[in-house]
């Protein structure tokens, strides 16, 4: 039985990213099989490379945990051996992914209209804040600021607070999806047309889609939602509540949800209380219903009510650090932790969230060093020679 070839194994990658939004869809793609070449400036590369905390030294857990199964080649853009280098290596490339703000890629000539003249067939996504045909393209996109202004943040946090970004960079990660979305439907239609074409993803646009519930309240409405913190503008009981040792969430998505919950709680009066009858009564008489609840949660442990109310087919599970994220049973269970060696040394990671039958991605590899394949990159894929390679590191 032959081995099975990765979904994008034929692919050619031309990665200009740093920090999230785009490292996080190059390691997608790279996942997937395609060959991603990581191309850094030499004076430091990614700057995720160094956030560090405090006290620690050598590659961050930031920049490890987007850049994996990537080689690293570094080139001076400001010279023109270096330019020179990039449109040679574009002529070759199926992808370009970068996220230099509008204008840059242009200032070097690398833009995509530059490029496609000599590559017709490549395919360069740009992502941005803004978007490149906006008005605020030259504004600088960052993930807090798109939660701020798309509206996320307007919906996060308790109410009696001020609002709050999530924990997690969620707008660049939408942003990395939609773009790996649209790189898709680009090479599908490449099949049929044998042309590329220029995908322009944004911050902006990706948070402002992502929330699109939230959006069409006052789109519908002429109003916005309420900030109901970890709880539901249309859903009670639902949120994060104190056990003995922890605090788990729940989610009661439906009246049948509802009785089921409150025989697992012990409480039949709860589901027989007309006040709590259906979804808007509940609504209506939020407050005195997570009450009770808040005092039933308190009496037991933490994993005793998620073992209840799972039986009981009521979604719940516990508030965990992520630390105890990677050592759980679902972690483990689906090999999402998996093992690598960086520097002699084993390193876990946390592996491609991808399951394909047929064409399974790739295992997870270390991230590279810096600049550790310029050579071997320029050597095989454009025949540079040693001189060469010294003009395009800018050594």
């Amino acid at each position: 039985m032959s081995t099975p070839i990765a979904p994008l194994d034929d692919l050619l990658v031309l990665d200009f990213t740093r920090v999230i939004a785009g490292p996080y869809l190059t390691q997608m793609l790279g996942d997937l099989g395609a060959e991603i070449i990581k191309i850094e400036d030499p004076r430091g590369g990614d700057d995720f490379r160094h956030y560090n905390p405090p006290g620690r030294t050598g590659d961050a857990p930031f920049f490890y945990g987007l850049n994996r199964n990537k080689k690293s080649v570094t080139i001076d853009l400001a010279s023109e051996a270096g330019r020179d280098a990039i449109r040679a290596l574009a002529a070759k490339a199926d992808v370009l992914v970068e996220n230099f703000r509008p204008g840059v890629m242009a200032k070097y000539r690398l833009d995509y209209d530059s490029l496609r003249a000599e590559n017709p067939r490549l395919i360069y996504c740009s992502i941005s804040g803004y978007g490149h045909s906006s008005p605020f393209r030259l504004v600088a996109g960052y993930d807090p600021i798109a939660q701020a202004e798309t509206g996320l943040m307007h919906l996060t946090g308790p109410e009696e607070v001020e609002p709050q970004k999530a924990g997690g960079s969620v707008a660049d990660t939408f942003t990395s999806l939609h773009a790996g979305m649209a790189l898709m439907g680009a090479l599908q239609a490449r099949h049929r047309t044998g042309e590329g074409q220029h995908v322009d993803v944004s911050l902006f646009d990706s948070m402002l889609a992502a929330g699109g519930y939230a959006a069409m309240y006052p789109l519908m409405l002429d109003q916005d939602m309420e900030r109901f913190g970890n709880g539901s503008a249309v859903l009670v009981p639902m949120g994060t509540y104190e056990c003995q040792d922890g605090r788990i969430m729940i989610v009661v998505g439906n009246d049948r949800q509802y009785a089921r919950f409150c025989e697992a709680l012990d409480r039949p009066d709860l589901a027989s209380d007309p006040r709590y009858g259906s979804i808007a009564d509940r609504l209506a008489n939020r407050v005195v219903l997570e009450a009770e609840v808040v005092n039933a949660l308190r009496a037991r442990p933490r994993e005793d009510w998620v073992t209840a109310l799972r039986a009981a087919g009521v979604p719940a599970g516990a508030v965990r650090t992520p630390k105890e994220a990677v050592a759980s049973p679902e972690a483990r269970g689906r090999d999402m932790i998996q093992s690598v060696t960086h520097d002699g040394k084993a390193q876990d990671v946390v592996a491609s969230p991808f399951r394909l039958s047929e064409t399974p991605v790739r295992k997870p590899g270390r991230v590279p060093l810096l600049g550790e394949d310029t050579d071997t990159v320029l050597a095989e894929l454009l025949g540079y020679s040693p001189e060469q390679i010294g003009k395009v590191k800018g050594s």
